[in-house]
């Protein structure tokens, strides 16, 4: 089997001058390899305990309805020959509407929702595919240059087979004003694997008078991959 990279400009640089805390997160000297153990090859995978129905809908998850508007992001996690990644843990977190993190070190002065989190999961199916029920999360102001704002976008984690298959990208909008603004974003050289990040509004995944829908493919490697943070 012939393992196809991605292309060239796929994933952002380790240093982005636009992206000043990048600085901060990538190792200045040569790295040290060190022997895997047991418990870096293998599970256990999921460690919070077993996933319940509704954690993968945010909108259930405390004892009255968030406020924002509904949406349903689902899709599917594939390789690089299309073919479904089926019992992959898929984990999502992001901003309220009023674009605040339910965390400790978020000081935006946007209010915080008593009945939303934020953050869920999923295992894939067979056919590789996840589903999430939450709320369109809101922009926020971020301190990486004058007047800064993030666009809409949500988190996404998937493990494979053990803790050292973890993968973290983000998902964002059509249409968002923020996109030529955000250095986040325009870190991913390419202009086609930066549209990878952009889910597509969906009318068929769209429940009627409740909520839009969105679909979303992760593809983990190969010429169409998703772009990853590393």
């Amino acid at each position: 089997m012939i393992f196809r990279r991605p292309a060239g400009g796929t994933h952002p640089p380790n240093d982005t001058a636009g992206y000043r805390s990048t600085t901060f997160r990538h190792p200045k000297e040569p790295l040290i390899v060190i022997p895997h153990t047991l418990s870096e090859l293998t599970g256990p995978v999921y460690p919070y305990g077993r996933i319940e129905v509704t954690d993968n809908d945010l909108t259930v998850q405390h004892g009255g309805e968030p406020l924002g508007e509904r949406i349903i992001v689902q899709g599917r996690v594939l390789d690089e020959d299309g073919r479904p990644i089926p019992n992959t843990l898929v984990e999502i977190w992001q901003a309220n509407a009023a674009g605040r993190y339910t965390h400790r070190v978020d000081s935006h002065p946007a209010p915080l929702d008593p009945n939303f989190s934020g953050a869920g999961r999923t295992l894939t199916d067979n056919e590789g595919r996840y589903r999430f029920t939450t709320i369109k999360p809101g922009a926020y102001p971020w301190l990486n240059h004058d007047n800064a704002w993030r666009p809409a976008h949500i988190h996404f984690s998937l493990f494979g087979s053990s803790f050292l298959s973890r993968l973290i990208t983000q998902m964002y909008f059509p249409g968002d004003p923020l996109f030529p603004y955000d250095p986040i974003l325009n870190s991913i050289p390419d202009e086609r694997a930066r549209q990878r990040l952009i889910a597509n509004f969906d009318l068929n995944v769209t429940r009627p008078e409740w909520a839009l829908g969105y679909t979303f493919d992760i593809v983990l490697r190969g010429s169409n991959a998703t772009p990853m943070e590393t």
